[in-house]
């Protein structure tokens, strides 16, 4: 039986990251000073830089890569019937540290961080319903305007003829103007993808994914085009270091708004929307109806087609990969798993409550 120090060692390693990352985890401060307005964005603009201009997700092919790795060590495993297994199963632990590692260090101490309510100093305060009606007609108006721009005809569904590669040269400028504003935000070195396995996400219900580990935001090609550049300022967010959901979500939503661009206009304004509608719709159902009465009929359709998009990829195996990506979120920090999703409804109340105080000024 042979015996590799240096796996060991790695081995050995893993639990003790596990503590260090759990020390991280209770000191916010000390991860947003020293590691997400510290190292990491040299870490992420160096990932960017070296595997941004590459054509293709090099991130997709390691992904598949270490899938092929990880099955041909269980079928060596089973083949051999478990024997002399122990070196195995230590080399295995050693490639797990190593992959641990780089996953809490290239970005996922970004977890860990103070929230993006503190940065921008937002007082977030438990709102009404009467609130979020308000907020939402208000969605609601600016929706309509973009559509009716788009469209000249309130009827008619927008068509978004971008391509996936345009997107992603466009949704720069959003987050050029939002820097202005706000300069934590600031996005340098593009290193956005069409995902490889667009097909698979779209069974798995998922529109994009940021991949830790070379820095690379993906986007599922296959999604409607009038949510994608939602979709790709979200992925950019995470790049830029906002990893929880309802963070990287509002962030997404700024920069689509903040951009010149009509399409991405109408599609932060969707987003936000569909957002405060959902809410609304669970706290007071009559409400609900009252707004969606004045959203335009082009934007309703918009909105069908969409759903029967993600209804034609249904299938048994998208809860348990939901339960799984549950289990995820929860692991690192996100205590509402993927419900977290839906708390961006507090940033887009203060956010519109703030703004429209201001024109009031």
């Amino acid at each position: 039986m042979k015996w590799n120090k240096k796996h060991i060692f790695l081995a050995i390693l893993l639990p003790i990251q596990v503590v260090l990352v759990q020390m991280a985890a209770s000191n916010p401060d000390f991860v947003e000073r020293y590691y997400s307005n510290g190292i990491y964005p040299y870490i992420a603009k160096f990932l960017r830089i070296l595997l941004g201009w590459l054509p293709f997700s090099f991130g997709d092919v390691l992904l598949a890569f270490l899938l092929f790795i990880f099955l041909r060590f269980l079928y060596r495993i089973v083949k051999n019937k478990f024997k002399n297994c122990v070196p195995k199963f230590i080399h295995f632990f050693a490639v797990l540290s190593v992959i641990y590692g780089c996953f809490y260090l290239f970005w996922g101490l970004n977890y860990y961080r103070k929230t993006l309510a503190e940065n921008l100093n937002y007082q977030q305060k438990k709102y009404t319903t009467a609130q979020l009606q308000k907020v939402t007609e208000s969605i609601a108006k600016q929706l309509n305007i973009y559509q009716f721009k788009i469209t000249k005809n309130d009827s008619l569904k927008v068509i978004n003829k971008y391509s996936p590669k345009e997107m992603y040269n466009l949704a720069l400028n959003g987050y050029q103007n939002l820097e202005k504003d706000i300069p934590q935000l600031k996005y340098t070195h593009k290193s956005v993808k069409s995902s490889l396995m667009s097909l698979l996400q779209s069974y798995n219900g998922t529109s994009g994914y940021l991949n830790p580990l070379t820095g690379e935001a993906q986007v599922n090609d296959r999604i409607p085009k009038t949510s994608y550049p939602t979709t790709v300022c979200h992925e950019m967010a995470h790049q830029i270091g906002f990893a929880a959901e309802n963070e990287a979500n509002f962030v997404g939503f700024l920069a689509a708004n903040y951009n010149n661009d009509v399409f991405f206009k109408y599609a932060s304004y969707r987003m936000a929307f569909l957002y405060c509608y959902s809410e609304l719709r669970k706290r007071n159902p009559e409400m609900a109806k009252t707004v969606i009465a004045k959203v335009n009929k082009g934007i309703l359709k918009d909105f069908s087609a969409s759903s029967q998009f993600w209804q034609a990829y249904k299938n048994p195996f998208e809860p348990l990969v939901k339960k799984g990506y549950n289990a995820y979120l929860k692991a690192n920090k996100q205590d509402k798993g993927i419900a977290s999703y839906n708390y961006v409804v507090d940033l887009l109340i203060t956010y519109f409550e703030h703004k429209n105080l201001n024109k009031m000024n």
